[in-house]
């Protein structure tokens, strides 16, 4: 990987092609999963449910397009608190279209980026370490004294990969060292036949990965019912 931004504007498929926005979506549930360890997708009319069973997020279900007469269905049928509803789409679409017991959460970004090879040099004094001993691949940035100072996960979805989790902690932030992790998952994941990066940013997240190259797909409104 080179030190500058990778141009994202064509990411392509296996077949050579440009990916359809639900095969972006069930590709990175499927690498989702093994990056946050929870049972494989179940597919569902318009995308999956995965099971992800920690407190106030028992359950999820994600869809690759807006479909108000499902999504109602959905909300009605739903009950059990700690159910959260995802799809591809506004807001305030999925919003109108959901009962009053739903409560809206933060738009995030669906977004993808080619992956490519190249060497991964952090700042001195830190280093990178990649695991693969687990379901995803971990990069971890460690510093002088071997502490972690940044890490993130690579979940493998066929060609895809997706990158979950990247996080820097407080005493090392504003060193480049998320971008660190970044450009080892996608050398490693070009390295194993992984073609096409996939992620879902934050607001705050989204410039940061367009600055690296990723290009944005669609939002990401999602809604839940709150567990006490």
């Amino acid at each position: 990987m080179t030190d500058g931004p990778t141009p994202a504007a064509h990411v392509p498929t296996p077949d050579g092609g440009d990916p359809t926005l639900p095969e972006l979506v069930m590709a990175w549930g499927r690498g989702w999963a093994r990056c946050r360890g929870t049972p494989a997708p179940t597919a569902v009319p318009g995308g999956f449910r995965v099971e992800v069973g920690r407190p106030g997020h028992r359950v999820r279900y994600v869809l690759h397009r807006h479909d108000a007469a499902v999504l109602n269905d959905l909300g009605r049928r739903l009950t059990a608190p700690g159910t959260w509803v995802k799809v591809m789409g506004s807001p305030a679409g999925l919003r109108d279209a959901l009962p009053p017991h739903w409560t809206m959460a933060p738009v995030d970004h669906l977004m993808s980026a080619p992956f490519g090879a190249g060497v991964v040099t952090p700042p001195a004094p830190y280093t990178v370490r990649i695991d693969t001993t687990g379901e995803a691949v971990v990069a971890t940035v460690v510093d002088s004294t071997g502490s972690p100072a940044a890490s993130g996960r690579l979940g493998p979805a066929g060609s895809y990969g997706v990158v979950d989790q990247v996080e820097t902690t407080p005493a090392h932030r504003r060193r480049g060292l998320g971008t660190i992790v970044m450009r080892a998952l996608a050398d490693h994941g070009a390295r194993h036949g992984l073609r096409t990066g996939i992620l879902v940013a934050t607001d705050d997240g989204r410039g940061l990965y367009e600055s690296l190259g990723w290009t944005p797909h669609s939002t990401v409104a999602a809604a839940f019912i709150p567990e006490d």
